[in-house]
């Protein structure tokens, strides 16, 4: 089912990643087929990244991940300070000789959710304990979305909402885990507050922030939560505008494939905002199927972590599960004004980069928990019958 779910998205994501490049191609002066064969190739790239990671014991994943988790942090230290800029954001290196970009963000995620897991696992017998289980477990986890959130605020708040539910699943104190949130959520409202202050409702537009606020992407952060809470206001966000026209003129059933007429006005069409084209040319009939899918995915997975026999396994699955899910369902939000704008891309769907190979490794790491869990009650089953 895992399987199914993964070749329909990508089918659905060359399909559509095909349709909504035309103008980046035109702006580029590239054919949209280059697009085309590019989205092919990742996809390609991507299921064997899938096929030979299923076929590793997932244990083996327990061994490397402090070793990852070590190694990402100086990545994300490095991209913080000297990170390429894209889209006016600072989340990537460029790695040499092949000239591509890489988020260190997702292997920092991927890292984090390994060693989360293999402490929950090896802690359960001080896990309500504040030293011996809590610390060892919220250190990790504060570090690094620390080192994420100044480049990209909404990535650190989805590895923390994930790390969260993990806890939570593992049998973390909840006064520990209520204390965490109270404090992460301080610095939250403060921002809500001085983005509701520094609006002009009247004018329908923002005020001019103070020096002390123009500092990294703090007013990016204003401005998106601004459009979100005042976007009935004719100041609303301009991608906010063209995403409601293109689910508007998808209605039921959607324009067809390749019709998308917002395509050409919607900011990145074929990534944060490929949800709203989705919609448009398939309708929100085409838009609950790719809900159902991840909702799909999400089942299975559960189903997985109920049939591990072993814990590292079992919150493994849980947290790359939770992780995709949660991210498909925050930029769907985005794309329908339920969430403020973010720069989180649909997995599986939207173009591929860095994100969609380390979504793959995280699907094929999901798999080898399900291979091995299967082996072994077909291994328990059979000396039953024997």
């Amino acid at each position: 089912m895992i399987w199914a779910a993964v070749i329909l998205l990508t089918l659905v994501s060359m399909l559509v990643v095909y349709s909504s490049t035309g103008t980046l191609a035109y702006r580029l002066s590239k054919s949209a087929e280059s697009y085309l064969f590019k989205q092919f190739a990742f996809t390609a790239v991507g299921l064997l990244i899938i096929y030979f990671a299923h076929r590793i014991n997932y244990t083996i994943y327990s061994r490397v991940a402090l070793v990852l988790y070590v190694i990402s942090i100086p990545l994300l230290i490095y991209t913080l300070f000297f990170g390429a800029e894209i889209n006016e954001g600072t989340r990537w290196i460029k790695l040499p000789i092949i000239n591509l970009t890489f988020q260190t963000s997702d292997l920092a995620k991927l890292a984090l959710f390994m060693y989360l897991s293999r402490q929950l696992s090896r802690s359960q017998d001080d896990i309500k304990d504040f030293k011996k289980g809590f610390l060892p477990l919220i250190v990790p986890v504060g570090i690094t979305c620390m080192l994420i959130a100044p480049a990209n605020l909404s990535t650190a708040l989805l590895i923390g909402a994930t790390s969260i539910m993990l806890m939570f699943i593992g049998r973390v104190s909840v006064k520990h885990i209520a204390m965490v949130i109270g404090i992460a959520l301080i610095p939250l409202v403060i921002l809500v507050t001085i983005a509701t202050g520094y609006y002009n409702k009247e004018e329908g537009q923002s005020k001019e922030l103070p020096a002390v606020l123009q500092i990294g992407r703090i007013p990016t952060w204003i401005k998106r939560i601004q459009d979100f809470a005042y976007s009935d206001k004719h100041e609303s966000a301009y991608q906010v505008q063209q995403m409601k026209i293109a689910i508007a003129k998808g209605g039921w059933f959607g324009l067809g494939p390749g019709n998308s007429e917002q395509r050409n006005f919607v900011p990145h069409p074929y990534s944060d905002s490929i949800y709203s084209i989705i919609i448009e040319e398939y309708g929100l009939i085409g838009g609950i199927a790719i809900v159902f899918i991840y909702l799909l995915f999400l089942f299975r997975s559960i189903r997985i972590f109920k049939k591990c026999p072993f814990a590292f396994g079992a919150f493994l699955a849980l947290a790359l599960s939770f992780t995709l899910v949660i991210q498909a369902l925050v930029n769907m939000a985005v794309n329908v004004n339920l969430f403020p704008v973010t720069g989180v891309p649909l997995p599986l769907v939207s173009m591929g980069g860095s994100s969609f190979l380390f979504t793959c490794l995280a699907i094929g790491i999901l798999l080898s928990v399900a291979r091995n869990a299967e082996k072994m009650e077909g291994n328990a089953a059979t000396a039953v019958n024997a």
